[in-house]
């Protein structure tokens, strides 16, 4: 993880060049195939920059942004449209607003990266000072084939480690499987609720509770749908991209609502603290 965070500066500063270069290079061209041609070196280093990485995980999120969203961003610029122009300063040029369908692939990239890394960082830390191997809290959860599969054995595992004695074993023996799947999600989402108070100092409005009730809901009818012979399941593909969409889709409608509705996925700092 240190050499990819070392990888990922090299990265950025490599993007930022060519972005600096891209605004330097059409300054004085109007829009044309003239101005496409001096737009090339960049638009063909940012496909190469993604294989920097060795992690699946850094190398798909920077191909999004730098091979899918600036390589078309160039591409309009080159045309004279979208949101590049060269008389923007130097910063916003290269630094040019994300379209908002995007921000929630990069909110929930931000999540997993941040506690894969502050994870990694605390065993490297057991390692060196206990002598102590803790085991891994992802297991590649972007391979995750089902709900039951990303929760329960792929994300954040240190979390369904302390539910299933705390809260899944206990409901479970006195009411049944699926109380108990239910019961691990709503106190999961009580947490969660906690933890976004902690961060946005606001009382939430029931999307994140919305949220895991619904998720939990859709694991106790998988569980009921794999006991059942004779329906069909998609292929392991289709349902890691199913599975991948619904908890993107949900995560961006419900999960990250009180982040959006705080505004401090926009980074207002001074708005922040005038009204704290």
């Amino acid at each position: 993880m240190a050499s990819e965070v070392a990888r990922l500066a090299v990265v950025s500063a490599a993007a930022s060049v060519a972005l600096a270069y891209a605004r330097l290079a059409t300054s004085r061209l109007a829009p044309s195939i003239p101005r496409l041609a001096a737009l090339l070196p960049a638009l063909l280093l940012l496909p190469v920059l993604p294989f920097a990485f060795s992690s699946i995980q850094f190398r798909t999120i920077s191909a999004f942004f730098l091979v899918w969203l600036c390589g078309f961003k160039l591409l309009l610029l080159a045309a004279g449209h979208g949101p590049l122009h060269p008389a923007l300063p130097l910063v916003r040029f290269v630094a040019a607003r994300m379209p908002t369908y995007a921000v929630p692939v990069f909110d929930g990239a931000h999540v997993y990266l941040m506690l894969e890394l502050f994870l990694a960082s605390a065993a490297a830390l057991a390692r060196a000072l206990l002598g102590a191997e803790l085991e891994p809290q992802f297991d590649r959860p972007y391979l995750a084939s089902s709900l039951r599969d990303f929760w329960g054995r792929r994300w954040n595992l240190m979390v369904p480690g302390v539910l299933r004695p705390c809260v899944y074993r206990p409901v479970r023996a006195r009411f049944g499987a699926a109380a108990g799947v239910l019961a691990a999600f709503l106190v999961s989402r009580a947490m969660h609720e906690v933890m976004f108070y902690y961060i946005t100092l606001e009382a939430g409005t029931g999307e994140v509770t919305a949220f895991f009730a619904l998720h939990g809901a859709c694991v106790v009818a998988e569980r009921w749908m794999a006991r059942q012979r004779g329906v069909w399941r998609p292929p392991r593909p289709v349902a890691t991209a199913l599975t991948l969409a619904f908890v993107t889709g949900t995560g961006s409608w419900l999960f990250f609502a009180p982040v959006i509705r705080s505004g401090l996925d926009k980074a207002r700092p001074s708005s922040r603290s005038a009204r704290g």
